[in-house]
């Protein structure tokens, strides 16, 4: 999350409130449902937080190459939508793992 910001800080004016505002909330979103998952009480409630945080996983690796491809930011920004894109993975391998209620 904290790359994300230095990587879309040096985002044109325009996109403060565009796709810069958009790809830091979705970085946000995924460590905070993560943290947010972890504290609930039931399976379920673990498993919806999860599955959030994987959505907002795979809009960071897609907003993140959309910047790329519109040179908002560099090319070196594609390992960013990389990680997330393995972080989505993991997260649906847990998703898979976990005991149903």
């Amino acid at each position: 999350m904290i790359e994300i910001y230095r990587a879309t800080a040096t985002m044109p004016p325009e996109e403060r409130y565009g796709l810069q505002a958009q790809l830091r909330r979705a970085a946000v979103s995924v460590a905070a449902n993560l943290v947010e998952g972890s504290s609930r009480p039931s399976a379920a409630d673990y498993r919806r937080f999860l599955s959030m945080a994987r959505g907002s996983s795979s809009e960071c690796a897609y907003l993140i190459s959309l910047a790329t491809r519109l040179a908002q930011l560099p090319p070196e920004a594609q390992r960013l939508a990389q990680r997330y894109d393995g972080l989505s993975i993991a997260l649906f391998t847990a998703l898979r793992r976990l005991p149903s209620d």
